[in-house]
């Protein structure tokens, strides 16, 4: 059988599915991340999917310092460390150049936090998607600009304490940056969560498939900056969607569906108490009664918008 041909199962009639990489052959022991950090986390289920096939554009974030110092980094991959407001428009770069030579098997994926998206890197984020390029997006949100001192972003949630809003927390609410990318119309959009990796990487492997600008808004709890125990990074990013407070679902050539964890959420009985999430946050030592209000009714107008566009 020659390389070209796709290799059919016989007793299904169906493609051999892909084989997935080993994580730890791309992940690699030794990094410069916090402890608890859920960098590495994600970094293992998107290894898992592209293997080395993959070139990530990293602006200045967390990520830029977990990965390692030159000429050292614990990934076993091509990675291009670019300024803060330009991560999009290089990664567009990258493909069209791949695209001219030929180069059809390697994923570009930009990996940004939510300031170098949500804030410094919108405008180029912006013209990627306007432009359809054919890039992997991942905006890895943990909610404020970590590196730099734990400072606000306007991906930062409303009541929330940074070391530039220390008296009354965040006055605004979040930034929903995934339904910005749904107003562009570009092919795929997705939120995930660290702690539901099955999840993320069913997400990442619909993403390969997909032609064109691809966008996953990936949760990512920080132990420093969010102020909680180090052990408690994955069961505090369950208990965001768990809460209903993070909503996991897909958009797909025009077509929004629920994510499985959330399912169960749509009925707000299942949820558990917002409480819950916040009493573990140093972030939240200062939040009110009428801050817990509001932040109530815009989960309740979120999941509304959501169950409106399904």
């Amino acid at each position: 059988m020659g390389e070209d041909q796709e290799v059919i199962y016989v007793s299904t009639g169906r493609p051999k599915p892909p084989i997935p990489y080993n994580m730890r052959d791309i992940v690699l022991p030794g990094d410069a991340a916090c402890p608890g950090c859920p960098i590495p986390m994600a970094w293992k289920v998107l290894s898992a999917v592209f293997g080395e096939k993959m070139i990530l554009v990293i602006p200045a974030c967390c990520s830029s310092v977990v990965v390692g110092t030159y000429p050292f980094h614990s990934l076993k991959t091509s990675i291009i460390h670019v300024p803060f407001a330009s991560a999009a428009a290089v990664a567009s770069g990258v493909a069209e150049a791949l695209e001219r030579r030929g180069i059809l098997d390697v994923q570009v994926v930009a990996w940004a936090g939510d300031g170098g998206t949500a804030d410094i890197g919108m405008a180029s984020l912006s013209g990627a998607a306007e432009r359809n390029n054919n890039i992997l997006y991942i905006m890895y949100d943990n909610e404020a600009y970590m590196n730099t001192g734990i400072q606000r972003s306007s991906s930062t949630p409303l009541g929330a304490w940074t070391t530039t809003t220390p008296i009354k927390g965040k006055t605004e609410p979040k930034k929903d940056v995934a339904k910005i990318m749904i107003a562009h119309g570009v092919p795929y959009v997705a939120t995930a969560s660290i702690g539901y990796p099955h999840d993320f990487y069913n997400k990442l492997q619909k993403a390969k498939g997909i032609r064109g600008f691809k966008f996953i808004h990936l949760h990512a709890p920080c132990p420093i900056g969010w102020r909680f125990d180090p052990r408690y990074t994955v069961r505090m990013a369950k208990l965001a969607v768990e809460t209903g407070l993070w909503i996991l679902y897909e958009y797909h050539d025009g077509k929004l569906t629920i994510s499985s964890p959330s399912r169960a959420y749509m009925d707000p009985s299942k949820r558990k108490p917002i409480e819950e999430y916040i009493k573990l946050q140093g972030r939240y030592r200062n939040i009110t009664e009428e801050l817990l209000s509001e932040i109530r009714r815009q989960m309740d107008a979120n999941w509304e918008w959501i169950k409106k566009h399904m």
